[in-house]
C-alpha cells in the first residue's frame, strides 16, 4: 500500500468515525454505510479525477489489505508471545 493509498484510507476511515461514531459495522447494512460514506468518496473522486465506483472499489481493496496486515501483525505478536512462554 502506498503512502497516498494509506492517506486515502485514513481519510475515509476518519470520516466514517465522524458520521457513524456508534455503529456496529457487523450489524449495520452495507448500503447504509455506503450512503454515509458517499460524500467523502465523491470528494476524493473529484480530487483524483476518478468515478465514485472506482473510489469505492479502491477503498474496499485497501480496507481488505489493511485488515489482512493487522491480522498478520496480531498473529506474529501471538507467535512471539508463545515463543517467549516456551523459553
Amino acid at each position: 500500500m502506498t503512502d497516498e493509498q494509506r492517506a486515502m484510507l485514513k481519510r475515509i476511515n476518519d470520516y466514517a468515525e465522524a458520521v457513524m461514531p456508534d455503529i456496529d459495522p457487523q450489524h449495520t447494512p452495507i448500503s447504509y454505510q455506503l450512503e454515509k460514506l458517499t460524500p467523502i468518496m465523491k470528494e476524493i473522486g473529484e480530487e483524483q479525477d476518478k468515478s465514485l465506483s472506482d473510489i469505492f472499489i479502491e477503498y474496499m481493496d485497501l480496507a481488505s489489505e489493511a485488515a489482512t496486515e493487522m491480522e498478520q501483525k496480531l498473529q506474529d505478536s501471538l507467535k512471539d508471545l508463545d515463543d517467549t512462554d516456551k523459553k
